[in-house]
């Protein structure tokens, strides 16, 4: 009889239960298990799932970047009469954090066709509840290029 595997078993158990129950708890417990070089206790499948977790992450707050920029360029230029100096500085502002961004997770940049459609998207509705005007004023498909989301000196007329 292996008496090893029910052990193994309830460890497993406590494992998962402490995953649920303390998250902080978990993540201590993990990190501890993996700087020893002892993956037989880790609990790699959800290590590997909060891994994972944490580059979707990534790619969402890419989007999120993308999203207000493009609301402040479309804002900027379908509202020239209230154009000011916020405007401005969150365009400024969220071009310094997508720059950012990107240079951590420089793997992003293959993803940046889809977010920024998916942004533009967002951007959009967004644009309509903030200016009040119809969503037909915006052009349907993100109407800048990349290469103008991060050119400092570039606003839309």
């Amino acid at each position: 009889m292996n008496r090893g595997k029910p052990k193994r078993r309830r460890e497993e158990d406590v494992t998962a239960n402490l995953y649920e129950s303390d998250f902080y708890a978990w993540t201590n417990e993990q990190s501890v298990l993996l700087r020893a070089g002892n993956l037989a206790s880790a609990d790699i499948t959800n290590i590997a799932e909060e891994i994972e977790s944490m580059g979707r992450s990534e790619k969402r707050e890419l989007i999120n970047h993308l999203k207000v920029l493009l609301l402040h360029l479309l804002k900027w230029q379908f509202q020239p009469a209230l154009r000011g100096r916020s405007w401005r500085l969150t365009i400024e502002g969220q071009r310094k954090e997508l720059d950012e961004h990107l240079a951590d997770n420089p793997s992003l940049k293959s993803k940046l066709n889809d977010a920024i459609i998916s942004a533009y998207g967002h951007a959009l509705i967004a644009a309509e509840k903030e200016t009040e005007l119809a969503r037909s004023t915006f052009p349907p498909e993100c109407p800048y290029t990349f290469a103008q989301l991060v050119d400092d000196t570039y606003l839309p007329e």
